[in-house]
């Protein structure tokens, strides 16, 4: 018994010190970070703010880090993807505007009667959502992340994430095709 227990408070000890060290090895690397978020964004605010949610990503994910990887390649990677991921999401955005703007220069009746009257179908099933719901499936509909959502909302994550998931059935249900 006694061995047992020692056993598993070297385990503990060896987790944290590999927590410790993670955490040094990403401080010391993490400036190196910097330019390359600069040539990504080619905007030092943009870059800031990508700069810092690597960072959080890679605490947060820290059980994904190999020991013996390259952090800085690691560190990059996590960068990237970022990047990516956010270029496509405002790419979407985009392309939604230019075309909700484009139908608007070119002709005012553009929407048709049938679509008008979906969106307003959408619209009423959306009000109709219990608050709880409603206010979730709104950020959400409105480009927040899960995570974004759950903080402002104080909620934990998976609960977002449900609240979200019976949002669109409820919708689903309600909306008829």
């Amino acid at each position: 018994m006694i061995r047992r227990n020692l056993f598993s408070f070297e385990v503990l000890k060896v987790k944290q010190m590999s927590i410790q060290e993670f955490n040094s090895l990403v401080i010391t690397n993490a400036e190196a970070l910097k330019p390359f978020a600069v040539v990504l964004t080619r905007d030092n605010e943009k870059a800031s703010d990508l700069y810092q949610e690597t960072l959080y990503k890679a605490f947060a994910h820290r059980e994904k880090y190999q020991s013996g990887t390259n952090i800085r390649a690691w560190l990059s990677t996590i960068m990237r993807n970022i990047f990516i991921n956010e270029y496509r999401r405002d790419d979407r955005k985009r392309y939604i505007m230019d075309s909700l703007t484009y139908s608007q220069k070119n002709n005012s009746y553009s929407i048709s009667a049938e679509s008008k009257i979906r969106l307003d179908e959408i619209n009423k099933a959306i009000s109709n959502l219990p608050i709880i719901f409603k206010t979730a499936c709104l950020l959400y509909l409105r480009g927040y992340k899960y995570n974004e959502i759950a903080v402002a909302l104080n909620e934990p994550l998976g609960t977002i994430k449900s609240r979200i998931h019976f949002a669109r059935k409820m919708l689903q249900k309600q909306i008829k095709r």
